[in-house]
């Protein structure tokens, strides 16, 4: 067994003063905290640099307020304000230093659709003209049904236009239409001119330095084949094939030099995702010396041409490689600022003169520094200055063994007062959704929320999580209700055995997948649990698998992806049924809570109302709480708050 707990750290820094109404308060440091600021969204957000390092924009979520900010350093004074109250930010970046670009997500209904839609699109805010513009708009030019509309692939050279993929149909007929890359102009993104014409089966596209695509990249879900295309003078030359299901290589991006993509792809040497370029010339693949045997290359850190300068490994806490030494050193440098912490390049200035970074952890929920060249380091805010060092309950690590001997890295969240007196705990085991992702150091919101009632709450990165070799993550295919339901179960008997748990008083808790293991915990070991919550859960994997073919087709690779994950391949009805939680109802003995956003769109809110429909059936004792428009991943202020108000209730009412 490894065993470590976080260190609490101080650092000093200097503090924008103008600032000071998002830093931390001594007031905030000596008040107890309620449930309600634990659960709350984070006044900063999202923020971002321009490229000069002279302005940052952020999400500012403040009570009834949610506002995208832009702040003047150098002025030390705000420029401007938006209201994007009435949508859901993603994330937000600095085009030029006059155009910041919002990608939003709305869930609404589309006219001549049915079902309402989950849309996400990319608005161009003007700072000079104080002017708001949406980019590509459904049904001018490109497809009205189509979602997926804020991604942009690259910038003409003169910053006037940006390159954005859509569908584009042939007439008002065309249900079927190609994805074309459109030329889409900042200033007047009215009518935006289709730049290269794609197919149907398009999935990417990548441009050189003067906004000419030189490669093309695509899928045919029909015949299960992946090519790539590449641009030879005035002839397309296909540099990659492959017939599969499912595709192996990830194309993310194109190397400084233009000459070679960017391709993450499993070594399997190492048995972890790696770092390779593929020429332009033959589709030839070079190992680039990125990779690790103890991390995957998990995300590359490119521009808005998406050109790649560096990576980042999986980790509880986040690494850094990059071509430029220089660049390694400083971020190597920020790192030992905070030890044991997850230290995150959020952004950066044009030739990276100024990086931004996001700390949380132990000691931190939450902060900004800006870090430039030959300077000291500045706090730019916190995102949660209500809670202090003080109010933040300590993650530790912990590595256990499954019943099979497969390590489990499993992250504890350990309430405060109890550090020296671990026994005897109450717990909640809160496995992560996914399944295919993992838990990190940081600020976990529910996770806080619980521990400061007292909670141990234990976080397994059981089989099929990702972050740990392709060995453990493939090791949870076929495994849904079996293997990876097995690692939690022995995650609690370890804890049990340790003495540190108390093996009557144990809740599992769990969002998306985890609410599918929360469920499958009450149906198949349901002599372990007190108490059960599934927040926007997976309760029928039938329903489940119907929903993806009727939404994606029965050819699409996302359903053989999930009949792999799920059940290796074999989804017939009646493996389906033995592993889902809802055709076992019967079973479950302890108390059930079941919360869902009525407008999730990723797990319906069918899959919580069947459930709800089976307990009740069954005579168990069940509640349904159904978050008014509010989609998977519970981003609204109001409707979060009314998740973790029920999750701490319902677990004080059995373990308390």
């Amino acid at each position: 067994m490894t065993n470590s707990l976080l260190r609490p750290l101080k650092i000093a820094v200097v503090f924008l003063l103008s600032f000071c109404w998002y830093l931390p308060s001594h007031a905030a440091e000596q008040a107890e905290l309620s449930v309600h600021e634990y659960g709350a969204l984070p006044n900063i957000s999202m923020m971002s640099i321009s490229p000069s390092g002279d302005m940052i924009a952020f999400r500012n979520t403040d009570g009834e307020r949610d506002l995208v900010v832009v702040v003047s350093l150098k002025e030390k004074k705000r420029l401007a304000a938006v209201d994007v109250s009435e949508i859901t930010p993603r994330y937000l970046y600095f085009a030029t230093e006059d155009e910041l670009i919002l990608v939003v997500s709305e869930v609404r209904h589309l006219f001549g659709y049915r079902d309402e839609l989950d849309l996400s699109t990319a608005y161009a805010y003007n700072l000079r003209r104080n002017e708001l513009r949406q980019l590509l708009t459904p049904g001018d030019v490109i497809y009205p049904g189509q979602r997926g509309m804020g991604r942009i692939v690259g910038m003409s050279p003169d910053r006037k236009y940006v390159y954005m993929p859509a569908y584009v149909p042939e007439d008002r007929h065309d249900r079927s239409p190609d994805m074309d890359l459109l030329r889409v102009e900042l200033d007047s993104p009215r009518r935006p001119k289709v730049h290269f014409k794609g197919k149907n089966s398009s999935l990417d596209f990548f441009v050189n330095r003067q906004g000419e695509v030189i490669a093309h990249e695509i899928f045919n879900n029909r015949r299960d084949r992946h090519r790539i295309l590449a641009r030879q003078g005035e002839e397309w030359k296909e540099i990659y094939r492959e017939d599969t299901e499912m595709m192996n290589i990830s194309v993310v991006g194109i190397s400084p030099d233009r000459e070679s993509l960017v391709v993450l792809a499993n070594n399997d040497s190492t048995g972890r995702d790696d770092y390779y370029l593929m020429s332009l010339l033959d589709g030839k693949l070079q190992w680039a010396g990125f990779g690790r045997e103890d991390a995957d290359v998990e995300y590359t850190y490119k521009d808005l041409n998406r050109v790649v300068w560096g990576v980042r490994y999986s980790g509880f806490t986040p690494s850094y490689k990059f071509f430029d030494p220089e660049l390694d050193r400083r971020m190597a440098d920020i790192q030992a600022m905070f030890p044991e912490h997850s230290v995150r390049l959020q952004d950066w200035s044009e030739g990276w003169k100024d990086l931004v970074v996001y700390v949380e952890g132990s000691s931190f929920s939450g902060h900004y520094y800006k870090f430039s060249q030959g300077q000291p380091p500045v706090q730019l805010a916190s995102a949660r200055p209500n809670i202090t060092e003080k109010h933040i309950h300590p993650i530790g690590k912990v590595t256990f063994r499954a019943r099979d001997g497969l390590p489990i890295p499993t992250l504890l969240t350990i309430p405060r007062h109890k550090l020296g007196n671990m026994k005897d705990l109450p717990a909640v085991l809160m496995p992560h959704g996914g399944p295919a992702s993992y838990d990190r150091i940081g600020f976990d919101w529910l996770a806080q929320a619980l521990a400061n009632r007292g909670y141990l709450v234990i976080q397994p990165q059981f089989r099929g999580s990702e972050g740990f070799g392709q060995d453990h993550y493939e090791a949870g295919h076929g495994e849904w209700g079996r293997k990876m339901q097995d690692d939690l179960t022995d995650a609690v008997r370890f804890h049990i055995d340790k003495g540190i748990v108390d093996p009557e008083r144990v809740c599992i808790v769990g969002a998306s997948y985890g609410g599918y293991a929360a469920l499958a915990g009450g149906a198949f070991t349901p002599e372990l649990y007190r108490c059960v919550v599934s927040i926007n859960g997976v309760a029928d994997l039938r329903d489940m698998l119907k929903e993806e073919k009727s939404e994606h087709g029965r050819d699409h690779w996302v359903l053989a992806y999930w009949e792999n994950n799920i059940a290796k391949g074999d989804a017939s009805k009646e493996k389906l049924n033995e592993i889902s939680p809802a055709r076992h109802a019967k079973n479950f003995h302890a108390p059930v809570l079941l919360i869902h956003g009525e407008k999730d769109k990723t797990v319906p809110f069918a899959q919580s109302k069947t459930m709800y429909k089976q307990l009740k059936r069954a005579k168990k004792t069940v509640e349904l709480l159904e978050l008014e428009e509010e989609n998977h991943n519970l981003l609204q202020g109001k409707t979060r708050l009314q998740a973790v108000e029920a999750v701490v209730a319902f677990v004080d009412r059995h373990l308390q």
